[in-house]
């Protein structure tokens, strides 16, 4: 603190040594004020980097909610999405089981969001087959289904008037509304049959082709119903 060291004070004067000791207080005033300086110096950087710190932790706590809810919702919508490709596919899914584990499939851009993954596999999901067109041979199989539908309608209304005819009581008077429905219960089934054919073969059934079926059913039933009446009397 002093610019003499011990062997200069042997040979400094009184008042060299007088003057300088008369200003070590001093200096060590300006030392204890530039520790004190200091000291609050790094008081205030700590502070401040506690604050950023904590900031940090904050941040990273909403960024931790957030995440997690992200995460349920995509669960929740991979689940939903399952269970519509499940009801799709039927017995081809069921041998998985339930959802299986997450996975991010090896692709080029591996940065995509889960969001694009999960509309990716909802339009796949959605995604029919185009129908193919109606050929000559299934139009005409479809003819055959209704002119079947015709013929047992047709039998089925001859069996059931025979039946209450031989009858008495209430199925009597039934016998015959009976078998006006059967009559005309036939061709529509004959319709039901036609579109589970199409639907197996992939192939669009359109409205012609419906009425075809019914209308050719139909004819049929009546036609083979006149001539069964014509030929009782």
């Amino acid at each position: 603190m002093s610019d003499l060291q011990p062997v200069d004070f042997e040979r400094a004067d009184y008042r060299t040594v007088l003057r300088r000791l008369t200003t070590l207080d001093q200096r060590a005033a300006g030392l204890r004020a530039e520790a004190v300086e200091w000291h609050a110096t790094q008081r205030a950087s700590a502070d401040e980097a506690v604050q950023a710190a904590e900031e940090q932790v904050r941040v990273a706590r909403r960024a931790a909610r957030d995440a997690r809810r992200e995460l349920e919702e995509v669960d929740a919508r991979a689940a939903g999405l399952w269970a519509d490709y499940a009801h799709r596919a039927g017995p081809v899914a069921e041998r998985f089981g339930s959802l299986p584990p997450a996975s991010i499939p090896r692709q080029r851009d591996d940065q995509r969001a889960a969001e694009d993954y999960l509309a990716e596999v909802e339009k796949r999901i959605k995604w029919t087959d185009p129908a193919r067109p109606l050929t000559f041979g299934v139009k005409v199989l479809f003819g055959v289904f209704g002119v079947v539908g015709g013929i047992l309608g047709a039998i089925g209304n001859q069996v059931l008037r025979g039946a209450g005819a031989a009858s008495a009581g209430d199925w009597h008077e039934a016998a015959p509304v009976v078998a006006l429905l059967v009559l005309l219960a036939c061709p529509v089934l004959a319709v039901v049959l036609a579109k589970l054919v199409a639907d197996r073969r992939k192939v669009g059934l359109d409205t012609a082709t419906v009425v075809t079926v019914l209308v050719t059913g139909l004819v049929t039933a009546m036609l083979l119903f006149t001539a069964t009446q014509y030929a009782g009397h």
